[in-house]
């Protein structure tokens, strides 16, 4: 073939390919604009699917806003897949909180880590004062290489050096530029201006630039830890992170750190039990570890409610082509073939999901930004109000896959059973009424069992997470929340070093609130019930050490006199701390009746002597505690933990290391119970402890009730969506077995005035309908509660007072779905009894 031959056959090969795209682009448009013309026909047909599937592909759009931004999105740290948590590892699973000489041992491995830092964790609060306005900050302690590893940009100035990050350094502090702008009037010679901190004088060196981001840390003032490489101080009180050098993997580092473990327990033999460890996560992980299990729940349960809604398209679809037989044979007659059948109903399902995609994404959107804004759920990385939530383009990318993928699950079964006419037979039936088959009825039956089976699954979820709401709602806390009000307040600096001034503080202050009219009663703190706090291990002179050196550990509390009654915990046994248990008095401490419990379970806990975290560095070095008393339990971590072993010391005993430590990380809390609304004595109660602290600022200030919805944000948040999700899926579950039991009698006329002509009476045929719609649902409750089963293991870590396999919940959630089942069936059955007879037998 010649060189011109050649170019010819291979333009025309070229030509031919064009018009066939040419050709399929024009069908696609036809069978577009056919579709849209059909649906705008149908009008009440269209709006029942778009409904339908904008409430499930919302449902579905809505937690993938929260699943991309918490789970998908990379962090905006630099190389942000490599920077790693340092975490100790226990039998209970990882825990990020570490000491000093922890993070100096993983800080030397150079071969694993790049930008190692350590950092307070954010609970810090400075007092910026030196004006007539003191002002409470957010404040955090880091170490010099914390801003190049989490990428925080300077708007002027510098950050700390590595000279100057060490034991008696200079005082210096990096501001944000929030603090900047507000407090300082965007002074534009900031940079080397001294503020004080605490009373103390702190040079700026270096102004942030603009930002918000939920992954970064946020504080108002950075200050540098200068922490002492080979300090024997074990207190667990840091966290620490790291980026992992080029070319090291995440398991080469965790493997590396088991080797570190055992190199810091020939170190410090005492400070770690056989089963402790050290590992590494990315922070993400680190992060995210407590909400993973959670949100992967709701995204199944949207994803049960967007097969229900596909189940219901599906069924209507099933219907409205039937009753277009006649219309797809004469198409067919003309010579369209079946696979241009198939998607032409595949368009129509496609468009309808389209503009329910567009509905849903709206709705879904706005939906959980609202009502994240109002309950966030403790759900990290979605900054305050969710600001962070946002419609990027991985959201409608989902959105249109989505719709796309809906559109053809939701069409796919009616685009086969329409491309499947028998012209011959369709041709021959009434123009009034094309009539139905068997394996028609059969496929909307088995999409009603799905719906069910489904709805009955959500239902089951939803069931046992409201009952876990209620018992967190009726679970005796051990404490009193009602018309109490908690505040921050700074000690950190000299003046407080010495618990004696503590101590001192904390008379004069309850001495101030407590004359104060609207006052009941007042106390101190470093921790609040249900907030968390330190943990330590203790000794009980006369016993052998049980776990490494010691014999337990648990919870510990520094509270001043009046903290019991206060908080109306009771006294079991001896008595509480009066404002003669200070410094220069023997040594005191009250336990939780779980500890006495467990360690003295016969009793004579009254007298003896514990040591409390001795060994774990001079700042921990104190005398035996005698116990003088104990009290009841209170949950301290969560409410939906059981109490653990808890120890208090009055605040005037604390050793003034560990008091001179504490007061830098954490501030002293104030707690007021009032006598009437908590909020109405605020301005009161932060006057007088202005004068009793000599100008101190106090901040934080919630009412204890909101301390504890925040303990349980998380479940009402999970409970909330679950909850709302399923009573969706109830709806158009309902929704679906109606429409194919009204379907079904209406196809079935004839045969129901058969039945009555020989003498069926109306109830034999509300029988037979009813019957008949109960078995479907039934079958579907059954497939369910197997389904249900399979669910709560999944959920076991969701609940609490209530057994995965709750009897009561899956019989009393299959009875409720029976109802709705029963409800949707009986319109329909008494439809089919008022059938004439006569008119019936001439339907055809």
């Amino acid at each position: 073939m010649s060189e011109g031959n050649t170019e010819y056959g291979e333009h025309a090969l070229e030509s031919s390919r064009n018009r066939r795209g040419l050709r399929w682009l024009d069908t696609l448009l036809q069978d577009v604009r056919f579709g849209a013309r059909m649906l705008r026909k149908n009008p009440g047909f269209s709006v029942v699917c778009v409904l339908t599937l904008a409430l499930g592909i919302g449902a579905s759009t809505a937690i993938f806003t929260v699943v991309n931004k918490v789970l998908l999105q990379p962090m905006v740290y630099p190389d942000p897949d490599r920077v790693v948590m340092l975490m100790q590892t226990y039998q209970g699973g990882n825990g990020p909180i570490i000491s000093i000489p922890k993070y100096m041992m993983w800080r030397d491995q150079t071969q694993l880590f790049e930008d190692a830092a350590v950092y307070d964790f954010g609970g810090a609060r400075v007092n910026l004062t030196g004006g007539d306005q003191p002002e409470q900050l957010k404040g955090m302690h880091v170490s010099a290489n914390f801003f190049s590893l989490v990428g925080i940009q300077l708007a002027a100035g510098r950050t700390f050096t590595g000279e100057e990050d060490i034991p008696g350094g200079p005082q210096l502090a990096v501001i944000s530029n929030g603090l900047w702008r507000g407090r300082f009037g965007s002074d534009p010679h900031m940079i080397g201006r001294t503020i004080e901190l605490d009373n103390a004088p702190y040079n700026v060196i270096g102004v942030m630039s603009p930002f918000y981001s939920p992954d970064l840390p946020d504080a108002d003032v950075y200050i540098p830890l200068q922490a002492d490489p080979n300090t024997p101080n074990q207190g667990n009180y840091m966290l620490a992170a790291a980026r992992l050098k080029p070319g090291v993997k995440l398991a080469q580092a965790k493997a590396a750190m088991k080797v570190v473990a055992e190199q810091f327990r020939r170190k410090y033999p005492t400070m770690m039990d056989p089963h402790q460890s050290f590992t590494v996560e990315t922070v993400r992980e680190a992060l995210v570890a407590g909400v993973r299990t959670a949100l992967l729940i709701l995204l199944g349960a949207v994803g049960f409610v967007l097969l229900i809604a596909c189940a219901n398209v599906a069924n209507l679809m099933l219907a409205r082509a039937l009753l277009r037989k006649r219309e797809i044979s004469i198409r067919v007659a003309l010579g369209a073939g079946r696979g241009r059948i198939i998607r032409q109903v595949l368009t129509e399902s496609v468009l309808l999901a389209l503009a329910g995609g567009a509905l849903g994404v709206f709705i879904g959107y706005f939906g959980v930004r609202s009502l994240l804004a109002i309950n966030p759920g403790n759900i990290p990385r979605i900054g305050e109000h969710a600001q962070a939530i946002a419609l990027d383009w991985r959201v409608l990318a989902f959105a249109l896959a989505i719709s796309l993928l809906t559109g053809i699950v939701a069409g796919i079964i009616p685009a086969i059973k329409a491309s499947r006419t028998d012209l011959a037979a369709t041709m021959k039936e009434s123009g009034a009424r094309a009539g139905t088959g068997l394996r028609q009825s059969k496929m909307r039956s088995v999409l009603v069992g799905i719906e069910m089976a489904l709805a009955m699954i959500l239902l089951i979820g939803a069931a046992l997470l409201v009952r876990t709401f209620y018992d967190l709602r009726t679970v005796n806390p051990g404490f009193e929340t009602h018309k109490i009000l908690t505040m921050d307040m700074s000690i950190a600096g000299q003046r407080f070093a010495k618990s004696a001034a503590v101590g001192e503080l904390a008379r004069e202050g309850q001495r101030r609130l407590e004359n104060l009219p609207g006052v009941e009663a007042a106390t101190v703190s470093c921790c609040l019930p249900l907030a968390g706090g330190y943990g330590l291990p203790f000794n009980i002179e006369g016993r052998a050490p049980t776990t490494g050196p010691y014999t337990g550990g648990g919870p510990w509390r520094s509270v001043s006199s009046d903290y019991f009654s206060v908080l109306h915990i009771p006294l079991l046994r001896g008595r509480t701390f009066t404002e003669r248990d200070g410094n220069g008095t023997e040594p005191v401490v009250v336990i939780n009746e779980a500890m006495a419990k467990q360690y003295w379970p016969k009793g004579g806990e009254i007298g003896a002597r514990i040591t409390i975290g001795k060994g774990m560095g001079p700042m921990f070095d104190e005398p035996a505690r005698e116990i003088i008393g104990v009290v009841g339990d209170v949950r301290d971590n969560a409410l939906n933990f059981n109490p653990i072993p808890t120890m208090y010391v009055p605040v005037g005993q604390v050793p003034d290391g560990m008091n001179a430590v504490d007061n830098g990380i954490l501030p002293m809390i104030w707690l007021v119970h009032t006598k009437a609304g908590p909020y109405t004595v605020s301005n009161d109660v932060q006057r007088e402890l202005r004068i009793a602290s000599g100008g101190l600022p106090v901040g934080n200030i919630r009412s204890m009730e909101k301390v504890e919805e925040k303990s349980t944000a998380g479940n009402d948040f999970n409970t909330t969506l679950l909850t709302i999700f399923a009573c969706v899926a109830l709806v158009l579950a309902g929704v679906g077995i109606y429409g194919n039991m009204a379907y079904s009698v209406q196809q079935r006329t004839q045969e129901i005035g058969i039945r009555m002509t020989l003498g069926a009476t109306p109830a034999h045929v509300h029988r037979m309908v009813i019957l008949h719609g109960m078995i479907l649902a039934g079958i579907g409750v059954l497939i369910g509660v197997g389904g249900g089963l399979a669910l709560t293991r999944v959920m076991r870590s969701l609940l609490f007072g209530v057994k995965p396999w709750d009897p009561v919940m899956f019989l009393g959630t299959a009875i409720l779905l029976g109802v709705i089942a029963l409800v949707a069936c009986w319109i329909p059955a008494r439809r089919a009894t008022r059938v004439d007879p006569m008119v019936a037998l001439r339907y055809e």
